[in-house]
C-alpha cells in the first residue's frame, strides 16, 4: 500500500521534471542556434521583408523616381492597373511563355537524365555538357542565341536551310526565347532528376526483370512513380521561374519589347513603368499584384502536394 502511494506521488513528479528538462533544452537550443541563423534573418529582413513593405507603401502613393515627396492616393494605382491593357498583355506573354517552357523542360530534363544515368562510356562528359549551359550568365546565353537566330549570319537558318525571321516576327520571337531558355536552364532540372534516379534502389529493377518486365514497364511502374515528388518540385520551380522571365528576352530583343511588343513580359513592363515612365508608385502596385499571383501559385502547389500525400496514406 505504501509502495503504491509512493509510486503515485513520484510518477507525476518525474513527468514534471522531464517536461521542465525538455523545455530547458529547447530554450538553450534556441538561444545557441539563434546566433547561427541571425545573419540570415538579418539579410532576409534587409533585402526581402523591407523592400516588400516599402513597395507596398509606395503602391498607395504617386511616388516618382525623382525622389519628390509622394502623396497618398489610396487604391488609385490598383484601379488603374486592373484596367491597363498593356499590363494584361504582358501578363499574358509571361503566362504563354510559362505554358511553353514548363512541360518542355520537364520532359527534356527527364530524358537527358535517363540518358546520362544509363550511358556507360563518357558519363562525366555527357553530364558536363548537359549542365554547363546553366552556369552561363543570362546575358551570355541571350547574346549567343541572338547571333544563332540572326536571319543573315545565324547558324540556325543555315543548318536547317530555312529563312525564318526569328527575332523580327511576332510569330517566332517568343518561340526563340523559349528555345534559348530550354537550352540555358534545362541543366538545373536535369541535375535534380539525375540525383533522384541515382537514389532509386537497384533491387526494384532486378525484381522487375525477374518478373519479366521490359524496359518500358520498368520505367512506367518503377521509375516514374519513384520520381513523382521530384517531378512536382521541378514543375513548381519552373513555373515560378518562368513567370518571372526577363533577362534572356530583353537581351535577345536588344532591350526592346520585341516585334509588336510580343515579348514584353510582366517584369519588363514593371521596370518600364518604374525606370522609363518614372512612375514608381504605379510600378510598385503592379509588382505587388505580381507578387500575389506568384504567392497564389506557390500556395496552390503546396495545397495540391499536401492533398496528394494525404490521399496516398
Amino acid at each position: 500500500m505504501m509502495a503504491t502511494s509512493a509510486q503515485t506521488v513520484i510518477a507525476p513528479t518525474r513527468a514534471k521534471v522531464t517536461a521542465r528538462s525538455a523545455t530547458l533544452r529547447r530554450k538553450q537550443g534556441f538561444q545557441h542556434g539563434g546566433w547561427f541563423v541571425a545573419p540570415f534573418l538579418a539579410l532576409f529582413a534587409l533585402f526581402v521583408i523591407w523592400p516588400l513593405l516599402r513597395g507596398l507603401y509606395l503602391s498607395f502613393t504617386d511616388a516618382n523616381i525623382s525622389g519628390d515627396s509622394a502623396n497618398f492616393i489610396g487604391l488609385d494605382n490598383y484601379r488603374e492597373a486592373l484596367k491597363d491593357p498593356l499590363m494584361w498583355d504582358s501578363l499574358g506573354h509571361s503566362a504563354y511563355f510559362t505554358l511553353l517552357v514548363v512541360p518542355c523542360i520537364t520532359v527534356l530534363a527527364f530524358l537527358l537524365a535517363m540518358l546520362a544515368h544509363h550511358i556507360e562510356r563518357g558519363t562525366w562528359l555527357w553530364r558536363l555538357c548537359f549542365f554547363v549551359p546553366f552556369l552561363l550568365p543570362s546575358t551570355v546565353a541571350g547574346n549567343l542565341w541572338q547571333w544563332l537566330f540572326n536571319p543573315g549570319t545565324g547558324m540556325v537558318n543555315h543548318v536547317f536551310g530555312i529563312d525564318t525571321p526569328w527575332l523580327t516576327d511576332k510569330s517566332y520571337a517568343m518561340l526563340a526565347v523559349v528555345i534559348t531558355t530550354l537550352w540555358w536552364t534545362v541543366g538545373f532540372s536535369f541535375l535534380l532528376y539525375l540525383a533522384a534516379l541515382q537514389g532509386i534502389p537497384a533491387h526494384l529493377y532486378e525484381a522487375a526483370k525477374l518478373d519479366g518486365a521490359n524496359a518500358w514497364h520498368r520505367m512506367v511502374h518503377i521509375t516514374l512513380p519513384m520520381l513523382r515528388h521530384i517531378t512536382g518540385l521541378v514543375i513548381a520551380l519552373q513555373i515560378l521561374a518562368s513567370l518571372q522571365v526577363f533577362d534572356q528576352a530583353v537581351v535577345m530583343m536588344d532591350f526592346t519589347p520585341g516585334p509588336e511588343d510580343s515579348t514584353r513580359t510582366f517584369v519588363q513592363y514593371t521596370l518600364e513603368q518604374g525606370f522609363t515612365s518614372y512612375r514608381v508608385g504605379y510600378a510598385s502596385a503592379i509588382s505587388i499584384i505580381f507578387f500575389v499571383i506568384i504567392a497564389a501559385v506557390a500556395l496552390a502547389r503546396m495545397w495540391l502536394l499536401r492533398n496528394r500525400e494525404e490521399g496516398g496514406r
